[in-house]
């Protein structure tokens, strides 16, 4: 069975191929309709002129011919009947040149779009570009070979060159360099990559060699993955494109019957017959939804493949419309607005010097395995301070640990740890644990016989949570929520740095709570939910549209939210956010433009008079702008 990459390349060579074919014939039309012209003009032989309209007409007509008639056999009514109609009706009426024109404009429409509409799938062909068809691989011996990409499997160390691309997804083993991650997450800025880092397939190392483990095959990369969700979004439609093939179908219809009537109650009125005609045949070229139709498709592909290019993956356009629509936005906290990642935030020293504090608590920590514990080796370490050795270590789950150095017993851990070491807890002790804890960190008490120092630990807040949340007001948002499994004394410290409302904070939350507050909110407005992808799945698809944060390299995270944005900055979201709104601007100006001119030249074409060459060029020349106006996204930076 062929990947979603593969038939993309297929469907593209083949789109090629017919772009080649129809920009013949729209040359071979030009060439005929000139020729009819200038035999008119020089009053040549009436074969010469026939001759040269027929030739405008059969490379013109017949593609439109076997469009229309390969859809009356599914007994459909196309805008390709329309046209073919409107040109042989020119012709019946003796303006065979007037036939020619408008046969040529919509074959150069019809081409251009064609090739605007490949666009669309060419920028994701570039994504498939990106990651390269060998790697290095290094054997047991420590030698390298080049090997397909297609052959790499799990566990093999791959060598990566400075200025090489990453062939695959996988953990830097050694090695330390800078990485351009612009085509998967949107980042400007190369990012610094040691042992233990992620990397991605498709990026492009800087000035190191990289070693790296294989840690996905290459049909499962992220870039994979990217690759098959842009492909299905495009082959899902949003509301506006349904409605536009709706309409069009229909609208088809009203025009060949309201042509036909309107030709009757022409004649009806005295109108001359040829002039009838000639009128009928204007109004089946100007009232033609062509404009109509394509600007929706045109709009909302374009933004499909820009998004991508940012690493912003929206899975089909009723994502895309919808984002636009959402009132109420609901942040998980940890790993959303925060870094997920602890740091020490306080050290209040109590009888000893902070270096000596320190000392002890990095000694302590190294026999831990709580998260925290991370967190405080890591700040002593910036300080050149490092654990010193212990005689004796025991871990208290939930607590805390004990340690015994140098004869002498000490502990490092929480409330609940300090009652159990039987240390009386004074009022200064008291007060220092309230303090930190009202500013929203997680207090380590560090001790022996009596308390020694209090650590204040918390996550770090995104910098760019706080400027993100006011942008986000400004684009129309009229609610932001932050829910968290965390302490509402930690949420609330949070909210207040960032900028969320003291009662649109709730904390102490299961999954479960998320899931009936999101559920909640629902019938205040559209909502928004955005969250990791991982833990918050339920939530995620509980709302309207469901946005994971930095889920390059989560398949789970990737598979469960309408939005994904591969970078974990919140600027990506605001990013999304705008693109949606640009969109939906773009799709109402293309329909208030398309509809108002074809009402203006239905208008004119009934009560008044208008030429059917002024017709072509204003029916074709608005199609030609509404999808120039859509597909604009495509090139803007």
């Amino acid at each position: 069975m062929k990947n979603p990459a593969e038939v993309l390349m297929e469907e593209l060579e083949e789109e090629q191929k017919s772009l080649k074919i129809n920009t013949l014939l729209t040359v071979i039309t030009l060439i005929g309709l000139l020729s009819g012209v200038y035999f008119q003009m020089t009053d040549a032989v009436v074969s010469y002129v026939a001759g040269a309209f027929v030739v405008a007409f059969l490379a013109g007509g017949i593609p439109a011919a076997v469009g229309a008639f390969g859809n009356l056999l599914k007994k459909k009514l196309d805008i390709d009947l329309l046209m073919v109609l409107a040109a042989l009706a020119a012709a019946a009426v003796g303006e065979a040149r007037d036939g020619a024109i408008l046969l040529f404009l919509f074959s150069l429409a019809g081409t251009l779009e064609e090739y605007a509409m490949g666009n669309t799938k060419r920028a994701v062909v570039a994504l498939m570009k990106l990651r390269p068809d060998e790697a290095n691989l290094e054997d047991a011996s420590g030698q390298l070979s080049r090997v397909a990409v297609e052959v790499l499997k799990i566990g093999q160390i791959v060598v990566v060159k400075p200025g090489e691309k990453i062939p695959v997804d996988g953990c830097v083993l050694s090695g330390v360099s800078a990485v351009d991650q612009a085509s998967m997450t949107g980042e400007s800025v190369p990012v610094d990559k040691d042992a233990g880092d992620t990397v991605f397939a498709g990026t492009v190392n800087g000035h190191g060699v990289l070693r790296i483990t294989v840690e996905k095959t290459a049909s499962h990369s992220t870039l994979a993955q990217m690759i098959k969700l842009v492909t299905e979004a495009q082959s899902k439609r949003s509301p506006s494109e349904n409605f536009s093939d709706w309409f069009g179908e229909r609208y088809t219809i009203v025009v060949l019957i309201g042509s036909v009537v309107a030709l009757l109650l022409f004649i009806l009125f005295g109108i001359p017959y040829a002039e009838a005609f000639y009128k009928a045949a204007t109004l089946l070229v100007v009232a033609s939804p062509c404009a109509i139709v394509i600007s929706v498709p045109a709009a909302i592909l374009s933004a499909l493949a820009a998004s991508a290019r940012k690493g912003m993956l929206f899975k089909g356009g009723a994502a895309l419309e919808t984002f636009a629509q959402i009132d109420i936005v609901a942040f998980d906290k940890t790993g959303t607005l925060t870094e997920g990642k602890m740091q020490v935030k306080k050290v209040v020293p109590i009888g000893v010097s902070e270096h000596q504090l320190l000392q002890l608590a990095a000694s302590l920590e190294a026999n831990s395995e709580h998260p925290l514990a991370k967190s405080i080796l890591i700040h002593a370490a910036a300080f050149g301070i490092s654990p010193a050795v212990v005689e004796r270590a025991e871990a208290i789950p939930g607590k805390g640990v004990y340690v015994t150095i140098d004869g002498y017993r000490y502990f490092a851990g929480n409330r609940k740890m300090l009652l159990e070491s039987g240390v009386s807890i004074d009022a200064k002790i008291e007060a220092v644990m309230a303090e930190v804890e009202a500013a929203g960190m997680t207090s380590i008490v560090i001790g022996s016989n009596s308390v020694l120092g209090v650590i204040g630990v918390a996550d770090t807040v995104r910098e760019s949570a706080k400027a993100t949340i006011a942008a986000l007001r400004k684009t129309g948002i009229k609610r932001i929520v932050m829910l968290t499994g965390d302490h509402t004394a930690v949420a609330q410290a949070v909210g207040r740095e960032i900028g969320i409302l003291p009662e649109d904070i709730y904390a102490e939350l299961l999954p479960t709570d998320k899931v009936a507050i999101v559920d909640k909110l629902r019938s205040e407005g559209k909502v928004s939910f955005v969250g990791d992808g991982v833990n918050d799945a339920a939530a995620l698809a509980t709302s309207h549209v469901g946005v994971a944060m930095g889920t390059a390299g989560s398949d789970v995270a990737l598979e469960a939210a309408d939005v994904a944005l591969l970078s974990d900055d919140l600027h990506a979201l605001l990013r999304a956010r705008k693109l949606s709104l640009q969109v939906n601007r773009i799709i109402k100006q293309n329909l208030v433009f398309a509809i108002g001119i074809l009402a203006l030249m239905v208008v004119v074409t009934i009560f008044f008079y208008l030429p059917l060459p002024l017709g072509v060029i204003g029916h074709e020349g608005g199609t030609l702008l509404v999808v120039a106006n859509g597909l604009r996204m495509l090139w803007q930076k």
